[in-house]
Formats: C-alpha cells, sequence, structure tokens
C-alpha cells in the first residue's frame, strides 16, 4: 500500500495533472472516477490503476477480476485525496495512454462531419464540445495550438469518456490546416456575427466542417476569411452570442439531423 505523497507514483501522478509538458514526454494523461476509469479499460488505454484503501475495501475486495489484469496499486485515502485534481474525489484514478490520430486520416474520410476550433480555451467547453460531437456524428476535430491542453483534468472531466472514442489533433499551423481540409473537398463554414444566412438554411449533406472560434473575440478575420460561407445562429431579444459550446452543439446537430434524413 502507498502511504506517502512522496511515493515517486504519486509525485509523477501529480505532475502528470499539473503539466502538459509531463503529459506530452509520457505520452500519458491521468483519469478519475468510477466511469472513466470503466471507460479506461474497455478502451485498452489504461497503464495503471490507484483506488483509494476505502474504496477497495467498500467495492473491490469481493470482486477481485475488476481490474481484468491491469495493474494496480491501493493507496491510503489521504495520498489519494492529495493527488487528485477534484475536491471530492471518488476513490480511484488511473494513468492512461494518450490516444494517437492523424490529421491525414481525420480529413481523408469519405464521410467527413468536422469541426475546427480555433482558441478555445475554457477547459469545459471543449470537454462538452468533444462529448457533445461523439453524440452529433462528427468524424473529427482539429484545434488550433492556441486551444486549452485536451488532457486538461478539466477537460477530461467533461468529455466523460468520449476522449477515447472521438479523433482530434492539434494543429501545428491552423490555417495550413484549413487549407488542407478544403483540399480534399470539405465545405467550410464559420459561425460568425456577420454571417448573412442562418445555419439552418445551409445544406450540409455532402463533407462539411463547422468552424467555431474563441469564447470571447469569435474568429479570427484571417481564419474566417479562409471559410467557404458564414452562418449565424438567429436569437431573439438583446443576446449577441451565445456560449461556444452551446454554438457549437447547436451546428453540430444540424448536420446530424440533415444527415439522418438521407442515412
Amino acid at each position: 500500500m502507498i502511504s506517502s505523497s512522496s511515493n515517486p507514483q504519486i509525485k509523477n501522478i501529480v505532475q502528470l495533472q499539473k503539466k502538459p509538458k509531463t503529459r506530452t514526454e509520457q505520452k500519458a494523461f491521468v483519469i478519475e472516477g468510477i466511469k472513466m476509469f470503466e471507460e479506461s479499460k474497455e478502451s485498452g488505454y489504461l497503464i495503471k490503476a490507484y483506488v483509494s484503501e476505502s474504496f477497495y475495501e467498500e467495492k473491490l475486495r469481493e470482486a477481485p477480476d475488476y481490474f481484468n489484469g491491469f495493474s494496480y496499486e491501493i493507496v491510503t485515502d489521504g495520498v489519494l485525496k492529495e493527488a487528485s485534481d477534484t475536491l471530492t474525489p471518488q476513490g480511484i484514478m488511473a494513468v492512461v495512454k494518450m490516444p494517437i490520430y492523424t490529421l491525414d486520416k481525420i480529413i481523408t474520410d469519405q464521410k467527413a462531419n468536422l469541426v475546427l476550433l480555433e482558441d478555445i480555451r475554457d477547459p469545459g467547453n471543449l470537454g462538452t464540445i468533444l462529448r457533445t460531437a461523439e453524440g452529433a456524428g462528427v468524424t473529427g476535430i482539429i484545434l488550433s495550438k492556441t486551444s486549452v491542453d485536451m488532457y486538461n483534468p478539466k477537460v477530461i472531466r467533461s468529455t466523460m469518456g468520449a476522449i477515447y472514442r472521438m479523433p482530434f489533433v492539434y494543429a501545428e499551423d491552423f490555417e495550413t490546416a484549413i487549407t488542407e481540409v478544403k483540399k480534399n473537398k470539405i465545405s467550410v463554414y464559420a459561425a460568425h456575427l456577420q454571417a448573412a444566412q442562418a445555419y439552418d438554411e445551409v445544406n450540409y449533406q455532402e463533407k462539411c466542417a463547422i468552424l467555431i472560434g474563441n469564447e470571447a473575440n469569435g474568429l479570427s478575420n484571417e481564419i474566417a476569411a479562409m471559410s467557404d460561407q458564414y452562418i449565424k445562429i438567429p436569437m431573439s431579444g438583446s443576446v449577441e452570442s451565445l456560449n461556444a459550446a452551446i454554438a457549437a452543439a447547436i451546428l453540430m446537430y444540424e448536420v446530424y439531423r440533415q444527415r439522418r434524413k438521407i442515412n
């Protein structure tokens, strides 16, 4: 049993939680909670699990096959709480491998239904977009390198397991990535307040990508200009814009609605 937060494994978990550089170097990240742990077992990305003493005694002592042969350590409740990024840990966490995707595979999908994200900064927004994208049948997400780290603990929690299934890549040069998207005959639609056409007046049944910008500033002029068409979400009252994750969800589900009608 691990009983000290000075244990090298615990110190490594803390570093993985706090530092993107450590995650990148190890190609690993930390997940917490029962649902995320069970998702990691099914995905095949699990490296090692850590379970609190009380959680083990209450739930796992009589279930020896729960870890399916995966390596695990029992740690004291206090140590697990110190390593956790949440205020009320569920008693189980794990180090898991990063899924690896490529831009080429994402943009060559014959039924491409993409989301392009420029400078999304809020972890909750990014996690929600990823989770919603899976539900809406999105085939891949491309992010600018200025967007929040997908493996930030808050993003991971918000994805609710979609992190294991939704292909995504960070583009070193976002403009170049969009150029490659368009070369593959994928139409790019930019969510933009200056759009003349409403989002639900456009046909998304062919290969397409929805372009969403920063929460505070929207899309940069340079990136917006690369789109094939601006689209907008009509709104009543004095509201000027919607939360980025909500706007993305509305647009993703319109694409999904149209494609469901032809399938």
